[in-house]
């Protein structure tokens, strides 16, 4: 772990689009983490199924095939280069655990090529063209934080990305970081008024998870056009105040690495103490679907 006086770390942000050909994904994936490591990137983050297409667009069996476990060949090829390079790596990948039983799941992996475990989306998606609920059972391992070289990161995926109570119990858990590997787009023909207020949505409800929680925010989309939607990347760096740090664009393959300070998150939060003023005896309610 960094000391207490050496809490500036530098996050790469993978940014790519996919082919259906999954050796040339994890090929790009591990030139642009080569790539970022050269920026001088301690953690690396990778979007959302990075390996393949965007496969829940449609509802077939044929994607089961992409499964893997995990740890296993990607976490095989990831290790190795994430000791060699000294980074930390963020990998979302298709889990198969059993038979009949698949995630969508996100392995970590220390800067020594360590792997420390994985977190598996807890939110499941069931919309036009995000068919999740077909391929993925939730998660069932709980909202953590990874004990990394650089400091302790939560990992969320996706569509936990609008659910403050993924933020927050991430947050307890002792996370520095919230990472939210990503996939998300726009709809052909879709109105580009709605789209721009789809964006802006998601945008600011991750904004509003490191304000609430007063540590950094990293959210990591992919580009390109799959099926019938158009990913709009503008991957991004929020602050502990929900500031902008960084944002990508939004039809472009990115590296991008960005500075941010740990050591801000303690100032952040004796300034706007939240976690100090939750009525934690008043919260029982939150575990029920619906108050009458």
């Amino acid at each position: 772990m960094l000391n207490s006086t050496d809490r500036v770390v530098k996050i790469g942000l993978v940014q790519t689009s996919c082919t259906s050909d999954v050796q040339s994904n994890m090929a790009k994936a591990v030139t642009m983490i080569r790539e970022a490591a050269a920026k001088g990137a301690n953690i690396v983050c990778l979007q959302e199924l990075f390996t393949s297409l965007y496969f829940c667009d449609k509802e077939e069996y044929a994607p089961f095939d992409l499964a893997e476990s995990i740890p296993g060949r990607s976490t095989e090829v990831l290790r190795p280069l994430a000791q060699e390079l000294g980074v930390v790596i963020i990998a979302s990948l298709f889990e198969k655990r059993a038979e009949g039983i698949y995630h969508n799941t996100a392995a970590v992996i220390d800067a020594d090529g360590t792997y420390l475990g994985k977190y598996r989306k807890m939110h499941i998606p069931d919309d036009p063209a995000y068919y999740e609920k077909f391929y993925f059972t939730p998660g069932d391992l709980g909202f953590k934080s990874f004990a990394t070289k650089f400091g302790k990161l939560g990992v969320l995926i996706c569509w936990d990305q609008w659910y403050p109570e993924a933020a927050r119990l991430t947050a307890l858990a002792g996370a520095e970081i919230l990472f939210y590997p990503t996939a998300i787009g726009w709809a052909d023909g879709e109105n580009p008024n709605v789209n721009s207020k789809q964006h802006d949505a998601w945008e600011t409800i991750q904004r509003s998870h490191a304000i609430a929680n007063g540590i950094p925010v990293v959210s990591v989309n992919r580009v390109g056009h799959e099926g019938n939607q158009t990913f709009w990347g503008g991957s991004f760096v929020a602050g502990n105040q929900g500031e902008i740090l960084f944002k990508a664009s939004h039809n472009k393959e990115e590296v991008n690495v960005v500075e941010i300070d740990l050591a801000r998150s303690n100032a952040t939060r004796v300034h706007w103490p939240f976690l100090r003023d939750r009525r934690i005896d008043a919260y029982s309610d939150m575990t029920k679907r619906f108050i009458d």
